[in-house]
């Protein structure tokens, strides 16, 4: 059992480990030579540029200013300093609200940390309980519940503060969840024209041997939505076509190293090899060699788009709906288009840099069975992940091991690896068992079929967190309990291992201390410091980088990770609610991880991550939802842990408490979750009506027309207007030749945000 003096030892390593993470950061964002590393989202968006032009050689790499590094830390109030609706203008409304779940956990934590530690903690120091037992316990399982004796009346005053937590989550949450969705219907009103306002994505178009998809999806609009229907893109599949635009794009990358490379020393010209990696084969004039290969593969990439657009078998019973108004998609975005309500299902399109292409292809029938196994494979892979987890318990409780291995008394014994496999080695080994899971998760979404890279995410946060739920918090409760408590598992009968389990769960705060300190406190440090980004940056910089293409994909720093930093949050939330009633000496671990969170994401959003989509907060209902869910689980668990304290008449008054959480969670659910999953047609009308009264005239057809185009049709795309129809058309309502035209036309604006220098 870790004792205080582990958790300071433990904390100590924490501390100093943050501290050398927040140095070194604040001294490499100062070198000339990783200003692409700590500031790429500038680069990005243009208006930031090398500082090291005009310098010096030894001023390229390194900053000789002695007065800078006085002032390393001021990226802090930097970082705080931006308005949040500049935040907004920056990063967008995704990123900007993601931060807010940061604040969420200090608005909701430090009330309750006040009030546990200004009630509770004298409550609970005040008996000897654990003293008369014969359980094995520490001096922090005295600041605990398990420290108050069977049938007490000091168990009131953790019910009254069970109240009072649930109370303040519950303000908060309402409070919040109305906060964001004001701030996501003044983005909708804000926002510049975008695709996505005036698309529908229709899937199951039924089909017919006489009739092409795109004539079908044609006539369908034209007589449902006349009044409103513009135009369409049916979407196809390129897979072989990708492989040849994959391909001509590296010729190009090394057909403009080798042209600068030559313009550098004009005198002579560079030669290659056309062997394995340009080790063997005929030695030729790059140039030239690569200058024939691209003009062969255009042709190749050429004919295989014309073979796409033409073979049916590559057209999918999926289209690109767009309309003339955002009334008009809203419409037909929210309602049952047909009498059989599995044909032509309609919903919001994702704005074109978030749609998933590869799964638009998969057939809608065979959408539930793929869900059916990946939810069975998810069930087996949570079983089986039991076991590191139960091994990382071990490691936890030196007693446990001692039993079952008592031949390394001797070395565990010794007084700094004590403190460091009781302190540190837990969460660290839990970390790195969790490292490849969200790689697992992201591969099953995706066979789920599911058609954006933000619906992605959110699936694989999900089950990230339920993975959490039931591994790291139940697996660590359950195992580390039957572990610690071995002996007396095995000798009391079966009615009393309930009573056993309910004391040890307070017990396992102090795994989760050193959880929060090693994943919540080093973890976030070292997420500022970006090594991992940095040391592959500078390898491909020297290694790879052949052009300034190159370089600008060796430092695209990708975003923020919402499929695995949400529900690292989240499993926050549900530690920081389970253990204030229960053991508040945990809660100021969290208020610090929640701080010190909220400083480095904040800086990281501004400076580092650029967001592959816009959502507009759309995943706010998930966060709501599972911070009710760790309430619930909470309230559950202090129940049944009185109960094992024989609190028998506590029991009625605290079933109330899930009763009245998922009262609020309903009302929340019918109040404010409409505004993230609909478009109120009133909002809808009144920002055509501002477009028509104040906007500038824009030629919507020509705007949206070409807006989905597949990414394998953007390569060397041009605008055909010669008026060929690429589908032949037996139904002449409407001429086809727009919608095959934006089979090879360029990619429309997609409406990014600019941020300010």
């Amino acid at each position: 059992m870790a004792t205080i003096g582990d958790i300071i030892v433990a904390a100590a390593i924490n501390i100093i480990t943050a501290l050398v993470f927040l140095i070194a950061f604040g001294i490499l964002r100062l070198q000339p030579v990783n200003d692409r590393v700590y500031f790429p989202k500038w680069y990005i968006k243009g208006l930031r540029t090398t500082p090291t032009a005009s310098a010096t050689y030894v001023r390229k790499f390194v900053n000789l200013d002695y007065r800078s590094y006085l002032k390393f830390f001021n990226w802090v109030p930097h970082a705080l300093s931006m308005p949040q609706s500049e935040l907004i203008d920056h990063a967008g409304l995704d990123s900007a609200v993601y931060l807010r779940i940061y604040l969420l956990g200090l608005k909701v934590f430090v009330p309750i940390f006040f009030f546990t530690w200004t009630i509770l903690i004298p409550v609970n120091w005040t008996n000897n309980t654990l003293q008369q037992s014969k359980e094995t316990y520490s001096q922090i399982d005295k600041l605990s519940i398990s420290n108050i004796p069977h049938a007490s009346p000091r168990f009131w005053a953790h019910v009254a503060m069970a109240y009072v937590v649930m109370i303040w989550t519950c303000f908060m949450l309402k409070k919040e969840y109305e906060t964001v969705a004001n701030m996501r219907f003044y983005f909708l009103q804000c926002e510049k024209h975008r695709p996505d306002q005036f698309t529908v994505l229709v899937k199951n178009v039924p089909t017919d041997d006489h009739e092409s998809v795109s004539e079908i999806v044609d006539n369908f609009f034209i007589v449902n939505h006349h009044d409103n229907y513009l135009t369409h893109q049916v979407v196809c599949n390129a897979n072989k076509l990708a492989k040849l635009v994959k391909k001509k794009q590296k010729k190009q990358n090394w057909l403009d190293y080798y042209q600068i490379k030559y313009s550098k020393k004009p005198s002579k010209r560079p030669m290659m090899k056309t062997g394995f990696l340009g080790l063997r084969g005929e030695k030729v004039d790059a140039i030239d060699f690569h200058k024939t290969e691209i003009e062969k593969l255009s042709n190749e990439v050429a004919e295989e788009r014309k073979n796409v657009m033409n073979n049916p078998k590559c057209i999918m019973p999926v289209a690109f709906v767009s309309f003339k108004t955002r009334w008009g998609a809203a419409v037909c975005a929210q309602t049952q288009q047909a009498r059989n309500p599995t044909l032509w299902l309609t919903e919001w399109a994702p704005e074109p840099r978030d749609v998933y292409w590869k799964n638009l292809s998969i057939p809608y029938v065979s959408l539930t069975v793929r869900r059916v196994i990946i939810g069975v494979a998810f069930f087996f892979l949570t079983f089986f992940y039991m076991i590191p987890i139960a091994f990382v318990q071990s490691l936890a409780n030196i007693q446990g091991i001692e039993k079952v291995v008592p031949f390394l008394k001797p070395i565990i014994n010794i007084k700094l690896i004590k403190s460091f496999v009781q302190g540190f080695l837990p969460g660290i080994v839990l970390k790195i068992f969790l490292m490849l899971l969200p790689k697992i998760l992201m591969m099953m979404s995706k066979f789920e079929g599911f058609l954006s890279i933000s619906r992605l995410e959110r699936r694989c946060a999900s089950r990230y967190y339920l993975f959490k739920f039931f591994n790291v918090f139940l697996g660590s409760i359950i195992a580390g309990a039957a572990f610690e408590q071995l002996n007396t598992f095995l000798n009391q009968p079966a009615n009393k291992i309930p009573e056993i389990i309910g004391i040890a769960i307070p017990m396992k705060a102090t795994f989760f201390i050193t959880y929060i300190m090693v994943d919540g406190w080093s973890g976030t440090a070292g997420e500022i410091l970006q090594l991992k980004h940095l040391v592959i940056y500078h390898l491909k910089n020297v290694l790879l980088v052949k052009t300034e293409r190159d370089r600008e994909r060796a430092m695209n720093p990708g975003s923020i990770g919402f499929n695995t930093g949400e529900p690292q949050i989240q499993f926050y939330f549900l530690i920081g609610l389970v253990y204030a009633v229960v053991t508040p000496l945990l809660l100021p671990f969290i208020l610090v991880f929640f701080a010190l969170a909220f400083v480095v994401y904040r800086h990281q959003v501004i400076n580092v991550y650029n967001p592959k989509y816009e959502s507009r907060a759309a995943f706010w209902p998930d966060i709501h939802g599972r911070v009710i869910t760790a309430l619930i689980i909470s309230q559950i668990l202090l129940m049944g842990l009185l109960s094992t304290k024989h609190a028998a008449a506590s029991t009625p008054v605290l079933l109330a408490l899930p009763v009245l959480t998922i009262g609020f969670h309903i009302y929340c659910k019918g109040r404010f979750e409409p505004a993230f999953t609909r478009y109120p047609l009133q909002e809808a009308i009144n920002k055509d009506t501002l477009d028509r009264v104040t906007g500038p005239s824009l030629n919507l057809k020509g705007y949206l027309q070409n807006a989905y185009i597949h990414p394998n049709f953007k390569d060397d795309a041009t605008d055909h207007d010669d008026g060929t129809d690429i589908i032949p058309t037996k139904r002449h309502a409407r001429s086809l030749s727009g919608q095959a035209q934006s089979l090879s036309g360029p990619a429309s604006d997609r409406g990014d945000h600019s941020g300010k220098a």
